[in-house]
């Protein structure tokens, strides 16, 4: 598997990316969730690189990228961040995925940049603040930062179907490296972009094939939620079970298995590089 990285300077900030696989395949860009980074994939990306080029960011603010305090950590921001990645590496369309809240951000870049989307996979994404059931947990104040191992397990615990399961070590070391002030920017604009305007309101008005995975044993968003993107014309849904908000990492095989089959349909076929 061929495998690049960069770190490539915008106006405001450096931004970390990551491509593998052949580069004259169809491109699959891979935008990851809040406080996260491009690693969430890790297990994902080998079974996709068969047959696409598979560009992935560190969104400002997150993992090898740039983290500014006085950065802007708003949505439409990261999303022309984003843009700004595949014009600068010659990527003229692509199937964009995103995870959690990367898959406002890849709403977002369509709304923004129409001609660069040609279809959306939504994973574990809220379609609205109402779906959201995550359980209040102990506050990580500018007091307790950087957080502890047992304040990064249980901030993290709602993010699997096991409450045993484990953040991987480099995401946990990647959450403290952040300032808190990044680190709370990056949790409030996410919920501000869902209450001004729900995603499944946003899609249908932008007529991009849609698929939505879901985790069927997600607990921070209501799992029935997913219907509601059926109001998106032709939005295909997938529960998958026995799995909670991150099935990129507890279940990547099936993920993959449905990734692939629907970017592999048509009108999404046509997604490719163009340099």
């Amino acid at each position: 598997m061929t495998t690049e990285q960069i770190t490539l300077p915008l106006d405001d900030g450096d931004i970390f990316v990551q491509q593998d696989g052949p580069r004259d395949a169809p491109v699959l860009l891979l935008v990851h969730g809040t406080a996260a980074s491009a690693r969430t994939w890790d297990a994902l990306v080998p079974l996709l690189t068969g047959t696409h080029r598979v560009v992935r960011v560190d969104l400002l603010g997150c993992g090898r990228s740039a983290k500014p305090i006085d950065g802007s950590y708003r949505t439409p921001d990261q999303a022309r961040r984003v843009g700004t990645v595949l014009d600068r590496l010659g990527v003229g369309r692509a199937v964009v995925l995103g995870h959690s809240s990367g898959g406002i951000v890849a709403t977002a870049l369509a709304e923004q940049r129409p001609e660069l989307v040609a279809a959306l996979v939504l994973v574990d994404t809220g379609p609205s603040m109402a779906a959201y059931i995550a359980p209040e947990t102990a506050a990580i104040g500018p007091a307790q930062w950087p957080p502890t191992d047992e304040q990064i397990r249980e901030f993290a615990a709602t993010g699997f179907a096991r409450p045993d399961f484990e953040l991987p070590a480099d995401l946990a070391a990647e959450l403290r490296d952040s300032s808190f002030e990044v680190f709370a920017a990056l949790l409030r604009d996410p919920v501000q972009y869902l209450t001004e305007r729900a995603l499944p309101d946003r899609l249908a008005a932008l007529g991009k094939p849609l698929l939505v995975l879901f985790g069927a044993q997600d607990r921070r968003w209501r799992p029935s939620s997913a219907a509601d993107y059926l109001v998106v014309p032709g939005a295909r849904v997938e529960m998958l079970p026995d799995v909670g908000h991150t099935p990129i990492i507890e279940d990547p095989h099936r993920t993959a298995e449905l990734v692939l089959e629907f970017a592999a349909s048509d009108p999404v076929s046509v997604a490719v590089a163009s340099g």
